[in-house]
């Protein structure tokens, strides 16, 4: 994961209303794929990003979303397989999958300072065990590198102490997703993991114990969590069953409407927690893509009736605000959604300063993308 970041329905409504508020051919997933494309390439490209044995680094600001929203393009697009930078992130994923007794951490104690070793490696099991088992689902098999990522990923789960059920987290003090409050959304991504693992994972014997730490931890720190982090469990909680009670869910969809701008989009200072701000920057009320993709997402697939109007509102946000239709930016028929770093003034057009824009992009394609539920996915809430 990069330290200088972090890491996430085709346009139709969410119901025959918003299919009618929706105008034709809204957005360009063509030039979204052309931005992402290009920013995963040069990613992984990047010497900043090289790791040992021939591998590189997962972002949670690159490399993560493009992994999740990529293939949802490529069935927008009627691609008839894979782009080769996809092949090329996830034979990196499997190669350091294959690799990890002997591949060094993305950051050592050594060299970055205590516990780095520890996040290092505590992330990387969960953001391995995630790409591999979003992949798989496509499929709807189990594939033996994904089953190995989720047994790195257990076994480096946090059994013992006040973090048991999570895992050790990178924390560069890097809002929104290398801050010491991230442990939890890394667990409530490791949850979606699980849920989204294909075959029935989530019900082996051999895992239920470690799952059941992990619902125990979510369920412990829920009420300290950031509205961001709440959502990202929200969001696994339509894929895993018994992560969130019938009124947490929908208190949590009823402070995601508040939050929501006159605009209809959300600005991601709304969502993270008082303790992770730092002056002026985490204090912009303006929408940013990334916020507005994450949270329209969310609500899309929890299909809770009383938030259609927000997520209608939350498209057409997506929808109005993709930049560089025809030309207009830098780089021709790239499209792509604008959100600025949290934690310092970047260049905006710099490969660094992109940063927040290349997960703001993958989660706008993925709300615009994939069709919105019309119930929840899951029948089963905690009680």
């Amino acid at each position: 994961m990069s330290r200088s970041a972090a890491i996430c329905c085709v346009a139709i409504g969410v119901a025959a209303c918003s299919h009618r508020s929706v105008p034709a051919d809204p957005w360009d997933p063509q030039a979204a794929a052309a931005y992402l494309d290009h920013r995963i390439e040069w990613w992984m490209g990047w010497s900043g990003a090289a790791r040992d044995q021939g591998t590189f680094c997962f972002s949670c600001h690159t490399a993560v979303p493009y992994a999740l929203a990529r293939p949802s393009l490529r069935t927008a697009l009627a691609e008839v397989a894979p782009t080769a930078a996809e092949r090329k992130l996830m034979e990196d994923v499997r190669q350091r999958v294959r690799l990890w007794s002997a591949t060094r951490p993305f950051y050592t104690d050594e060299r970055h300072g205590p516990g780095k070793s520890a996040q290092s490696r505590g992330t990387e099991a969960v953001l391995s065990a995630l790409m591999l088992a979003w992949d798989d689902e496509r499929s709807a098999r189990l594939s033996a590198a994904t089953r190995a990522a989720l047994e790195h990923m257990w076994a480096v789960q946090l059994s013992s102490g006040p973090d048991s059920g999570a895992w050790a987290w990178l924390d560069f003090n890097l809002a929104p997703w290398e801050v010491p409050d991230a442990q939890y959304y890394g667990a409530a991504l490791a949850a979606l993991a699980v849920g989204v693992a294909p075959q029935d994972y989530r019900s082996l014997p051999q895992i239920q114990d470690p799952l059941q730490r992990l619902r125990e931890y979510l369920a412990r720190n829920y009420p300290a969590q950031s509205l961001h982090h709440r959502l990202v469990l929200l969001w696994a909680s339509t894929r895993l069953e018994g992560l969130l009670a019938s009124e947490q869910r929908q208190a949590l969809i009823e402070a995601a409407l508040r939050a929501q701008n006159p605009d209809g989009g959300w600005s991601l200072s709304a969502l993270i927690s008082p303790s992770s701000r730092r002056g002026e920057l985490l204090r912009d009320a303006v929408s940013d893509g990334y916020a507005t993709g994450l949270v329209t997402l969310v609500l899309e697939q929890a299909a809770m009736p009383r938030a259609l109007e927000a997520v209608r509102r939350g498209r057409s946000w997506l929808v109005r605000n993709q930049r560089g239709h025809g030309g207009l930016w830098v780089r021709g028929q790239e499209g792509f959604w604008v959100t600025h770093s949290l934690n310092k003034r970047r260049n905006p057009s710099s490969n660094v300063g992109l940063f927040m824009s290349d997960a703001a992009t993958a989660y706008a394609v993925l709300a615009l993308t994939q069709p919105p539920d019309v119930e929840p996915k899951t029948a089963a809430l905690r009680p």
